[in-house]
């Protein structure tokens, strides 16, 4: 290279400044790689705009059409773009690929491997002489795609650095390009198993409520099987734990709609203002702590399904807003003028009574009729009892895969949790049948077990008076030798450490309890729990 002026050799540090530049901006754009398309026009972009480049372009494999294919530019037309399709080997570009190695052509019109498929060369080569330099993009060691450039020829240009420099850009272009992949592999594999199991849950639920003997019920699931093609929206009804949320997760999974999501919103779990900007979501700058931009809860739920649970719950102001969703399907984000619209279809769910709450004025008696379209009661257990063994069975299932260990109930188990009313419904007999799992050491689960299980949530749920203690307990038939020092705490605690009382209820004798006591050491002082100071053991004549 011939020795250069000042002036040039100042130009050429600023070149290797504006190098760096180039670099630092590059790799800032990693937040952004998801979306692989901008973040490569993106650094083309800062490339051309900061270095004396002509056109650049990123050519990438096309693993399913088998050629490389210009994914970004600049400096190109979109036609000029469309053009730029090259086999392994085909051309400058495909040979770059192909030997993995790169290329510097100081003349393309000396060349008679460079194609300019492109044809975006002819506007400028009657003007000066354009030099090529070409990348190859890696990926573990292998080619996935071509970085290339045009510059104006100059003698002064040192086109070995520029190489170097473009091999640096091209690496992380392959960052980017691998992070893609990454995430996109990922997303495929999730996508796969949440098919599997949506398939699964939606064939469980299925042949659980087909399944159904109960009368009540079976009315319920041909209601669903009736709505679930449609676009209707659906009011649930029913006490608080008979499963609406299932219901609701049923219906989705036997709609056209079950690929896209279905977004469950609690109208009871959040205040009005936080609600409001929960569901329709809200822009930056909209109150105190909107540091960015967030959609909301029904715009994620675009042609899928949103189920509004606790509907009742909603405030008057709300309530209005909302129709004018369910009505027109479009709404504005907190803090913006602009019109959404979105696809979505509304499933509602309440354990209130809504006509009542409409004659009070604390229900618009529009949004009930917008939302009642088709509406489907779910019977409480008390009046499918019939279900019991077969919900418990199928509950006992699914709690038996996440704790990694199963459960046998004997008859007289089943027959036991079959004749207990379940107030809570589904939602109380799930919780009890966890309970089991966690506190049940063997896996035959007998009838002692359920009545001590049964009578310490009554305790926590009531506290009973000595009357109801002498009354309402029937006694549990155990033999003395099964009782551990934690049951008999717990049943004289219950009793008020009256020893004739927790004995009737433990169908023994006062001899029994007593010998019992002594043989587990626990003769002279009972500690009494919950904080209280210890107190000995009281009796009564039997």
């Amino acid at each position: 290279m011939q020795s250069l002026t000042k002036m040039e050799t100042e130009t050429m540090d600023n070149l290797d400044a504006l190098k760096l530049q180039v670099i630092h901006e590059a790799c800032r754009i990693i937040g952004h790689a998801l979306d692989l398309d901008q973040a490569l026009r993106d650094v083309l972009h800062i490339l051309g705009e900061r270095l004396p480049t002509e056109r650049a372009t990123i050519a990438l494999m096309d693993e399913e059409l088998g050629h490389l294919k210009i994914r970004a530019s600049y400096g190109l037309s979109s036609a000029e773009e469309a053009r730029g399709i090259y086999g392994p080997g085909e051309g400058v570009t495909g040979k770059v690929f192909l030997t993995g190695e790169p290329c510097i052509i100081l003349d393309i019109t000396q060349e008679p491997l460079f194609l300019d498929r492109t044809r975006a060369r002819a506007r400028s080569l009657s003007k000066s002489r354009i030099a090529f330099l070409a990348v190859p993009i890696l990926l573990e060691e292998q080619p996935t795609g071509v970085l290339s450039v045009d510059r104006l020829f100059s003698s002064t240009i040192d086109y070995q650095e520029d190489l170097k420099f473009l091999e640096i850009i091209a690496l992380i272009i392959g960052q980017f390009v691998q992070l893609q992949n990454i995430v996109r592999q990922r997303e495929s594999m999730l996508k796969q198993e949440n098919l599997v199991l949506r398939t699964e849950l939606s064939k469980r639920l299925n042949d659980f409520m087909v399944s159904s003997k109960s009368p009540e019920m079976q009315k319920a699931v041909a209601l669903i099987k009736r709505v679930a093609p449609t676009k209707a929206n659906v009011l649930l009804l029913g006490e608080s734990g008979t499963g609406k949320t299932l219901t609701a997760r049923l219906i989705h999974e036997l709609s056209s709609r079950a690929s896209r999501p279905m977004v469950k919103i609690n109208c009871a779990a959040l205040p009005e203002n936080l609600l409001e900007a929960e569901l329709f979501g809200y822009e930056k700058g909209a109150f105190t702590g909107a540091t960015s931009s967030k959609p909301g809860r029904l715009e994620e739920a675009h042609g899928g399904t949103a189920f509004l649970d606790e509907i009742g719950e909603l405030s008057p102001g709300l309530q209005a807003k909302l129709l004018r969703f369910v009505q027109e399907r479009e709404f504005e984000r907190l803090g913006s003028t602009k019109t959404r619209q979105v696809d979505v279809r509304i499933i509602a769910a309440t354990n209130r009574d809504l006509t009542e709450m409409i004659e009070r004025g604390e229900f618009r008696e529009d949004l009930y009729f917008r939302l009642n379209v088709f509406p489907i009661s779910i019977p409480p257990l008390r009046q499918r009892k019939e279900d019991l063994p077969l919900l418990i069975n199928f509950i006992l299932r699914r709690l038996g895969k996440e704790y990694g260990r199963e459960l046998r109930f004997t008859p007289e188990c089943i027959d036991l949790l079959s004749q207990h009313e379940w107030p809570g419904n589904v939602r109380e007999l799930e919780n009890f049948l966890e309970r089991l799992f966690i506190v049940c050491e063997g896996s035959v689960i007998r009838a002692r077990d359920v009545l001590l299980l049964m009578k310490k949530g009554a305790k926590r749920a009531t506290a009973p008076t000595e009357r109801q203690a002498d009354t309402d307990i029937k006694p549990t038939i155990i033999r003395p030798s099964e009782l551990s020092k934690e049951d008999i705490l717990e049943v004289l605690e219950r009793n008020s450490f009256i020893m004739g009382r927790a004995a009737k209820e433990l169908g023994l004798s006062f001899r029994q309890l007593r010998y019992r006591i002594s043989k587990l050491g626990l003769d002279q002082q009972i500690p009494i729990k919950r904080g209280r100071p210890a107190t000995a053991v009281k009796t009564v004549k039997s």
